[in-house]
Parts: structure tokens; sequence; C-alpha cells
């Protein structure tokens, strides 16, 4: 039984951890809405992030090699190309169109037609069986339909182009996080740590996202004063440094992700997820996104349907069995050893931290 300090020492974390999961996760939405209505080359500006989070993935695995003294995992040609080029590609596009909706749609649009990337996940998750049949998935499915119809419904921001783009995007997010997950589940692929994970997709990433760039935007890019036809220096840096904090931003984003799950449960970021979503509409409510009643009553049903999906996840995930994956996700080679110091309060509370983390850690969707 942990002591309350050590109870409320780790609720506090926890809370932060949350916190921190938001600054970057509503940050980077807000921010690439705010640069696209001056910066229009979505495509370019998703490269460059790209390119930023190779860097620091890098240099993140770079420091902890040197802190462990352990080599970290370096796969081969052959899985690289075939195994993790896949989930590459699904990413890129999923990332790419994500970030060229933001040209057309609201910040509102974009939040509500995303969670509908739940239904995409329900689908492919059965369709690889790494989801069970269950007669309440038919609820979910019609409660997050029939609030994206509502909210979408005689909308005075509606935009058809955008909002094909996000749904574009949400149904090929679930193909990108089913194939996520079932290649951090290989254990003989060593890429159960998300810094790893991202290491290896993202040059995949940039190499199947480059020609899309190339055809759409590069000749435009190449004429525009935003970078390539500057007359004085100041804009130019000014625009490297504006598309340096959205590399920033990205980056954050994964490894707050991580630090929530390996520091609590999958579950835990799945609800912080649902709380996010609801910030993220108020704060674009009062920036300007315009909502009827029927729009906030179609956000309603659709987090009703999302919330069903999380529940039903923790409900059933209590019956089962720990996976394989998530007793060698234990090992201590697979969290990040500079958060291991003065971790005493983990080796008390081991057995109720594991009774409390879903048994089923699927890659969060949000």
């Amino acid at each position: 039984m942990a002591c309350p300090v050590q109870f409320l020492f780790r609720g506090f974390c926890t809370i932060g951890l949350v916190l921190l999961y938001y600054v970057f996760s509503i940050g980077i939405t807000f921010y690439n809405k705010w640069l696209m209505k001056g910066f229009h080359y979505p495509l370019f500006m998703t490269l460059v992030h790209l390119v930023i989070i190779i860097c620091l993935s890098s240099l993140t695995r770079w420091a902890v090699q040197c802190w462990t003294g352990k080599p970290r995992v370096v796969l081969s040609w052959t899985d690289y190309l075939y195994k993790v080029a896949p989930t590459a590609l699904a990413t890129a596009l999923d990332i790419g169109l994500s970030n060229w909706s933001f040209l057309f749609i609201t910040i509102s649009l974009y939040t509500m037609t995303k969670s509908s990337v739940v239904l995409f996940i329900l689908f492919f998750s059965l369709l690889f069986k790494l989801e069970e049949p269950n007669p309440f998935l038919i609820l979910v499915v019609l409660l997050i339909s029939s609030g994206l119809f509502m909210f979408t419904f005689q909308s005075t921001q509606f935009n058809f182009e955008g909002f094909v783009m996000v749904l574009l995007a949400s149904f090929i997010g679930g193909i990108r996080w089913t194939l996520t997950q079932v290649l951090m589940q290989k254990a003989e692929l060593g890429l159960q740590n998300p810094i790893d994970a991202m290491y290896h997709l993202q040059p995949l990433m940039f190499l199947c996202l480059f020609p899309l760039f190339l055809y759409n935007e590069a000749v435009s890019l190449s004429t525009s004063e935003k970078l390539f036809r500057v007359t004085e220096l100041s804009p130019l840096l000014n625009s490297l440094l504006t598309l340096s904090v959205g590399g920033t931003l990205a980056f954050g984003l994964g490894f707050s992700e991580f630090l929530l799950v390996s520091r609590t449960s999958s579950l835990t970021l799945s609800i912080s997820g649902i709380v996010k979503e609801v910030c993220t509409m108020l704060l674009a409510a009062s920036l300007g996104d315009e909502m009827t009643s029927l729009n906030w009553l179609g956000f309603a049903v659709c987090l009703c349907g999302v919330s069903l999906h999380v529940g039903l996840k923790l409900f059933y995930s209590k019956s089962k069995v720990p996976s394989v994956r998530q007793l060698t996700t234990k090992g201590s080679e697979l969290e990040m050893p500079l958060l291991l110091q003065n971790d005493c309060r983990y080796e008390n509370s081991a057995a109720d931290e594991y009774n409390d983390e879903d048994e089923e850690q699927e890659i969060s969707l949000h």
C-alpha cells in the first residue's frame, strides 16, 4: 500500500504529464491553423517538421545510448522496407492531408471530423483481428456517425473539400494506427519505444510525402517570396523559425504521449484525449468558430460514442490475461532512463500500477 505522500506525488505527476500533453497537442492544432492563414504550403511545412523530428529523435537516441551504454535498435534494410514502409506511408498521408485541410476548414470542424478515426480503427482492427467482435461496437459506430452528421448538418462554416480531406485522413489514420499497433507488437523488431519508432518512421515518411509536395507545391513555392524569392534576410529567418516551432511541437507531442502512457496507461491517454477535444472545441468557439446548438449536440453525441469505446476497452481488458507485448514493455530498456531517477514509488506500487493499466496497450488515436 502506497503512503498518502507517494499517492499525492503520483497524482501531481499524472496531472503534470496530462497538461504537458495538452500543451503540445492543442498547441500544434492551433499553430497549424494559424500558420496556414499566411503560409499556404502545408506539405512543405510537414516535410520541415519531419526533418526536425528526425534530428530530435536521433539526438534523443544518442543521449539515451550514452546514458545507458546500451546500443539502440537498428533495423535491417529488409525489415525496414517491407515492415516499416507501409506504416510510414499511411502515417505520412494521414498527417499530410490533415495539415492540408487547415487551408479550408475551421479547427472545430477538423477536431470533430478527426474523431471519426475511431470508426476506421475499429473497422481495420476487426479486419486484422486485433479487436474482438462485440455488439456494443454497433452502438459506438452509430453514436459517432450520427454525431458527425449533426455537427456538419447546415454548418455555417462547412467546406466540402476540407471535410473530405479530413475524412480521408481519418480513414488512412485507421490504417495507420492499426499498422502501428501491429508494428510495435512485433517484439523481434524492438520498436516498442516510440522514440525508436519515430526515428525509423520519419525518413520513410519524408520520402513518401516528397513526391506529392513536388507535384502540388514545388513550383509555386519556388516562386514565392516566403522562402526562395525573398529580398531581405529577416523574412526568411522568420519563416524558418516559425516552421521550426511546429516541428518542435510535433516532436513534443509524440514524446509527451509516450511519457503519459509509460507513466500511467493508454487508458489515461484515451480519456485525456476526450477532454482535450472538449478543450479544443471550447477554445475554437471562443476564437471565432461559429457553432449552432445542433453542432454542439452532435459533438456531445460523438464524444459519447468515443467514451463508450474507451469504457468498453477498459471493461473487457479487465477479464483478459496480460498480453505478451505488455509484459515485454515492462522492461527497463524500453523506458527513458532519464526518468528512472527518484522513481522508488514504482517499486512500492508496481502491483497496483500493473492492475490499473489497460491490459491491451493499444496505440492512442488522439
